[in-house]
């Protein structure tokens, strides 16, 4: 509900809005230059998701290289392989890999560059609360979806000395609640020159699923 201010109080709680939204801008447009500076990116994290009412509680590890618009992605026991054209979907489990062809033209469609910098479209954003989280100070950014969404907000943590990303919290309508915190971040790392490229010989007894 919607409360009346007087019109010089209304006009201060405008202008301490405005500022607040002026510093969120500046830091995450630190991170994204910060992200753009790095050859490759090497990233192990600790995935959650929890629905109170639906009685779902996940944890899962994974990790991701990252570099240029290339990347690796291991999640849940699938790897997810991306060599600038073609999106490789491998699951060990059911003997099975899925190619799809990557489609530039796609919002939706993800990237490197979208995976770390994915707020600069869509949100608002606003200045949150500074938690001490094991000698690190971690500056939270809350995003709110521009139009119609299943997300009702995103918190955004960033280390305010290094400008990279903490963690990730996002809230569902539905009240699903999901987390990414960044265990290790390392830029820079030699790579195998054929870190990105799908050597289907090693998976012979796979089926492979082909989309158009």
């Amino acid at each position: 509900m919607k409360k009346f201010l007087p019109f010089f109080v209304l006009l201060v709680a405008v202008f301490s809005a405005s500022a607040q939204d002026k510093k969120a801008k500046d830091l995450l447009d630190e991170v994204t230059a910060k992200v753009k500076s790095y050859d490759n990116i090497v990233i192990d994290f600790k995935y959650s998701l929890s629905n109170n009412r639906e009685n779902i509680n996940q944890e899962s590890k994974g990790n991701v290289i990252l570099k240029g618009n290339l990347y690796v992605l291991n999640l849940m026991g699938t790897t997810k392989l991306f060599d600038g054209k073609k999106i490789y979907t491998i699951n060990p489990e059911d003997e099975e890999i899925t190619i799809s062809k990557f489609d530039e033209k796609d919002a939706n469609a993800i990237t490197p560059s979208k995976m770390l910098t994915f707020f600069n479209s869509g949100y608002k954003y606003y200045w949150d609360i500074e938690q001490n989280i094991k000698g690190r100070k971690i500056q939270y950014i809350k995003l709110v979806p521009i139009g119609k969404d299943q997300r009702k907000e995103i918190l955004l943590g960033i280390d305010v000395q290094t400008k990279n990303i903490y963690n990730l919290i996002e809230t569902g309508k539905n009240g699903t609640r999901t987390t990414l915190t960044v265990n290790s971040f390392k830029t820079n790392q030699p790579l195998s020159k054929n870190q990105f490229t799908f050597v289907e010989s090693k998976y012979p007894n796979y089926y492979i699923n082909k989309l158009d």
